[in-house]
């Protein structure tokens, strides 16, 4: 298959990375030199012992030359999306280690006497601070222009399936890693898919030709069956003429390695599924994180609740609290407390708004709602879930999960949507922090399965600080 169009700006940036580093290096050695010598930490320099900076040149480029070298044969200068700033620094300590322990070898192997061991020592810290940080920068920046949709890939997905699915949810919960998903084409030009969300159905694989010309597309993802093998090299036929990169999902039975199960029986190996569902010792450190953070924010808000409540009661007409049958875990019914946002019989007058619905799906919401009071169109900014944290420590929800949905939501629900019921629903989630009601009913949808399938508590903390900022500038919420 021919190649695609490099990048330019890419290819660039892989040439003045190690360059970058390099210079990083450099910098650093002088920044060492400089504590050493002239500030003098942690042990002074005997005035016989003193070593002008031009003497230490050789070692500094020879510490260059093995750093740069090691960052990469490590990868450091590859390009690759999922990589994360972990993964970088790791690279960068395991350089920087590598380039001062063969540096401090050589050195006083060669000239014992002469030169300070502490400034080596100074250079390597000096170096992680440095190159890591630069690091951190250059994914930030990326991630933000990734986020504005600049230098992203498009992408169209052959395949209407569930590991198309997994791919779409991927890109939504991650924009950082580029990729814009442009639509999809199934595989059955007699029973053309629906529009998933934002992504739209394109056809079938028959007119794939005409889908890549006129949707600027750089790579093509296909999500079939290996059973349509026939089919898969027609369509990366249609790509390869097309001068457009194919890349193919190993099917194995729908199955990823994430969800793969290996047994044996008298050692003849058993490949199962796992369902992605919460593991024993997670649903035990969730809920114990979820008791002991809902009793200390249900002291600490308990004077802004206060004033809430107060401020409710003098607004409008009605309770307090506002009390709703939702849907938990495993589909089990429990009463979902909020504050009252709306007035006292919006639920009776619901219907006669139904033409201003605004929302995709089972959903009804409105970003002017008529209904709501004047306190509510500042509480519905988030504030209104606060006795939630009621609904936490019973144990009905949790703080962070999938929003717990009403009954008649759930009847509308596709097959594959009901499997956000599978954990306990949250305050807040992946979804409220990535566009809130922006974003359609399916693409919350995927983005609460890719929860469910990718939690940990890093996950979790990293939705849980983002949910303040959302809150704060009411982003979405309506």
């Amino acid at each position: 298959m021919p190649p695609t169009t490099t990048n330019p700006t890419r290819h660039a940036w892989r040439i003045l990375k190690p360059l970058t580093d390099a210079l990083l290096v450099v910098v650093a050695f002088a920044i060492a030199y400089w504590v050493r010598y002239d500030l003098q930490w942690i042990r002074l320099v005997e005035p016989a012992y003193y070593v002008r900076f031009s003497v230490y040149l050789p070692s500094m480029a020879l510490l260059t030359a093995i750093t740069v070298g090691v960052y990469w044969l490590e990868g450091a200068y590859r390009p690759q999306r999922t990589r994360l700033v972990l993964d970088d620094f790791y690279i960068v300590l395991k350089g920087t280690l590598a380039g001062i322990a063969l540096l401090t070898v050589i050195v006083f192997y060669a000239r014992p006497f002469y030169y300070s061991r502490l400034i080596f020592g100074y250079a390597g810290v000096i170096i992680l601070i440095l190159v890591g940080a630069s690091r951190a920068v250059e994914m930030l920046v990326v991630g933000a222009r990734r986020r504005r949709g600049l230098g992203v890939t498009h992408l169209l997905i052959v395949g209407a399936g569930e590991t198309a699915r997994t791919i779409m949810r991927a890109v939504v919960a991650r924009p950082d890693l580029g990729y814009e998903i442009i639509g999809f084409v199934g595989d059955d030009a007699t029973n053309p898919p629906a529009d998933i969300g934002r992504y739209p159905a394109l056809g079938s694989t028959a007119s794939l030709a005409e889908v890549i010309s006129q949707h600027n597309v750089d790579e093509v993802i296909i999500t079939l069956p290996w059973m349509s093998h026939r089919e898969i090299l027609d369509v990366m036929s249609q790509c390869a003429r097309g001068h457009v990169r194919t890349r193919i999902v190993p099917d194995l039975f729908q199955m990823t390695l994430r969800n793969v199960v290996v047994e044996q029986i008298n050692g003849v190996p058993l490949l199962g599924i796992a369902e992605p569902k919460f593991r024993d010792w997670q649903l035990v450190f969730k809920r114990v994180v979820d008791v002991l953070a809902s009793v200390c924010l249900m002291i600490v808000l308990a004077p802004l609740a206060l004033l809430v409540a107060l401020a409710i009661r003098l607004d409008s007409p009605g309770a307090v609290f506002y009390r709703q049958l939702r849907l938990g875990r495993n589909g089990k019914a429990f009463t979902c407390v909020k504050f009252r946002t709306m007035c006292e019989n919006a639920d009776a007058i619901r219907d006669q708004f139904l033409d201003q619905n605004e929302a995709s799906g089972p959903l009804f919401k409105i970003r002017n709602d008529p209904r709501r009071t004047r306190v509510g169109r500042f509480l519905r900014h988030g504030f209104d879930e606060l006795p939630q944290l009621w609904n936490v420590l019973k144990g009905e929800m949790s703080l962070v999960g999938p929003r717990p949905p009403i009954p008649a939501e759930v009847e509308a629900y596709e097959p594959w949507h009901r499997r956000r019921l599978d954990v306990r629903p949250g305050i807040t989630g992946l979804w409220q922090v990535s566009g809130r009601s922006n974003l359609t009913f399916d693409e919350m949808v995927l983005l609460d399965l890719y929860y469910i399938e990718n939690w940990s508590p890093l996950l979790d903390l990293r939705i849980l600080a983002k949910t303040i900022p959302v809150v704060l500038m009411g982003s979405g919420g309506y």
